[in-house]
């Protein structure tokens, strides 16, 4: 039974892209249906609307699913500009290629025309000029449109373009959340020996292991500041588990690649991490750039919490807030006793994690 689950165990970051790609065939299959809808004008046609729409569904799915994962992985590393150019020439390309299966696949089994004859008439609807340059102009308007939504959507964490589109904190509120700051350990040292240009990428690898674990257990990643990585989640009992099992998937994360980081750093990266909980102002900021900010005593005393790692000389250290809605043995967490962070002016009671 272990087995068979584990075969068709889907990642949480992998449902995100699977919804991506659902969400990319609904738009591309919606338009669609409002352009041949408004042009409809006959019943012939419009009887056939539903058949095209599910053809037209189908296609765009694999369509979507070559965009969002295959695409994605091959085009990474171009700039924007070429990121563009390149996946509009090739979803352009299978624009008309859809266009040629709906078209042929419509003609022969809703009008009952034969191989041949569908066929013809295929060739003429496409070559016709004025169908041409439509085309060209409506998909590329298309794929523009939806490259940017994904662009836009990819620079935020998940769910938080959502709450910018909707205006959800424009007028900021009081959330209770846990929040988590982790980073390198002995990230000095490491960057003198690397050098800037290697050490660049030594982090961008360390943050990318360590996302896949956030994305994974569904915390919401604030912000990105240097080898630093701050994120959140709705404070309740089960997202505090989450949270654990972020730090425990993240080493392991880091533990499966250590070979790479070995051959190519020659240093395996550990990490410190900070959780408190509390109350924090949620809301909009920024002008041309807009973006979620998060501020509040919770957020100052969560960083001086992950500093303080380095004083006490443990990498896991969390409030003894965060300590009441999760349930840990004994030999799990030990307590510091009450400890007085910097900049603070009372002391808190924190504990160590020993995963």
């Amino acid at each position: 039974m272990l087995s068979f689950r584990r075969f068709f165990y889907i990642s949480n970051l992998n449902k995100l892209r699977l919804k991506t790609v659902l969400y990319v065939a609904l738009f591309w299959t919606i338009i669609d249906f409002i352009v041949v809808l408004l042009r409809t004008d006959t019943p012939e046609r419009q009887s056939s609307l539903l058949f095209r729409e599910i053809l037209m569904f189908s296609i765009s799915l694999l369509m979507s699913y070559i965009f969002v994962y295959k695409l994605r992985r091959m085009s990474r590393r171009f700039p924007l500009w070429m990121n563009f150019l390149f996946k509009s020439l090739i979803l352009l390309g299978s624009a008309f290629f859809l266009t040629f299966i709906i078209q042929f696949v419509t003609a022969t089994l809703i009008s009952g025309q034969g191989a041949a004859e569908a066929l013809g008439q295929t060739q003429d609807y496409i070559l016709y000029k004025n169908w041409l340059l439509e085309k060209i102009i409506f998909w590329i308007a298309i794929f523009f449109v939806t490259q940017l939504i994904l662009i836009i959507n990819e620079k935020y964490s998940a769910g938080v373009f959502m709450d910018i589109l909707v205006g959800r904190y424009i007028n900021p509120k009081e959330e209770k959340r846990i929040v988590m700051f982790m980073d390198l350990k002995d990230s000095t040292p490491i960057a003198e020996r690397m050098g800037h240009s290697l050490y660049f990428l030594f982090i961008r690898d360390f943050i990318y292991r360590v996302s896949q674990a956030i994305i994974e257990f569904e915390g919401t990643i604030y912000q990105y500041v240097g080898d630093e990585v701050v994120c959140s989640w709705p404070l309740n009992r089960q997202n505090a588990k989450k949270c654990l099992d972020v730090v425990i998937e993240s080493r392991k994360n880091i533990q499966k690649r250590s070979e790479h980081f070995r051959r190519k750093y020659d240093e395996v990266p550990e990490f410190r991490v900070g959780i408190h909980v509390g109350k924090v102002t949620v809301g909009e900021i920024g002008v041309l750039k807009k973006d979620l900010a998060m501020s509040g005593d919770v957020m100052n005393t969560t960083a001086r919490i992950r500093s303080a790692c380095n004083e006490l000389r443990h990498n896991f250290i969390v409030s003894k807030n965060y300590m009441e809605y999760i349930d840990l043995k004994t030999w799990q967490a030990e307590s510091l006793g009450e400890v007085e962070l910097k900049g603070k002016g009372t002391t808190i009671e924190l504990f160590t994690l020993k995963i």
